[in-house]
């Protein structure tokens, strides 16, 4: 059965959750811990008298239970209350970003981490404008030069790029670079070629290339998460607009996303 045969054959249950702003709020508040009723009307601004019939419901419902004064979800309720949460992180993702992700190619974005673009809530989009006409290419920069370890997925490549990798190995650091094939062209032409020659001996470097053209650009540190897109029509890579986060949630939707590359 598909997410719409499902849909129509418990919506009730479904609508009820959604369509109660109570019973969203209980799930959502016991999704962090347990709660007393006086604590619950305290979050939700509601009365013992509003709230106690829609607790009731959800212990009918098998999501929460009573011990002692507090309330808690079930094991099936933790279930439910992770994907109510999930969705409206991802909404509100989705929405925060609007014109990013509405400008862009997001079809090189794999499958699992479209459904996991939630984690990426706590970024920023940063712009070239005015004054800062490489605000992305320098912050670019900046998380390469401040990073522990570095996996990068790359759709382009400049003498910054290179100069600053090649730093970065040459000081021990951990350095995985996935490229794409027009890439990895333009890295058998001088002065690239050079620079990754000199590179060939250090342990701590990996360059791959993809089978095919890959469509973002990603750098993943332990501090940081870079990510740029091909503009609206899969043709020019958008070097002036960019998705950055330090937190650690993007970090790790990161880290998955090279390590799916990688394994193609």
């Amino acid at each position: 059965m598909n997410g719409f045969g499902i849909y129509r054959e418990m919506g009730d249950g479904i609508q009820a959750i959604y369509r109660s702003r109570l019973l969203t709020e209980i799930l959502l508040s016991l999704n962090e811990g347990s709660r007393k009723l006086s604590q619950l009307r305290e979050i939700t601004g509601s009365t013992s008298k509003v709230i106690i019939p829609k607790l009731r419901k959800l212990e009918a419902d098998h999501l929460i239970e009573m011990k002692g004064r507090e309330y808690f979800l079930t094991p099936a309720g933790k279930i439910v209350a992770l994907g109510v949460a999930d969705s409206f992180i991802t909404f509100w993702t989705i929405n925060k970003f609007k014109h990013f992700w509405l400008r862009h190619y997001l079809e090189g974005i794999p499958d699992p981490l479209l459904k996991e673009i939630g984690c990426l809530y706590e970024s920023e989009i940063l712009k070239d404008k005015g004054m800062k006409v490489l605000n992305v290419y320098n912050n670019q920069l900046k998380i390469i030069k401040e990073a522990d370890h570095i996996y990068g997925i790359s759709s382009v490549v400049t003498g910054g790029y290179a100069d600053s990798i090649s730093e970065r190995v040459k000081e021990g650091i951990p350095v995985e670079l996935i490229v794409s094939l027009h890439v990895a062209e333009e890295l058998k032409q001088s002065p690239y070629l050079e620079k990754i020659e000199a590179l060939k001996d250090y342990e701590n470097f990996k360059l791959m290339v993809m089978g095919q053209d890959i469509k973002v650009g990603l750098i993943v540190t332990n501090k940081r998460l870079s990510l740029s897109l091909y503009k609206k029509g899969n043709v020019e890579y958008d070097i002036s607009t960019g998705l950055f986060s330090s937190d650690s949630k993007a970090i790790e939707w990161g880290e998955r996303f090279f390590d799916i590359v990688k394994g193609r």
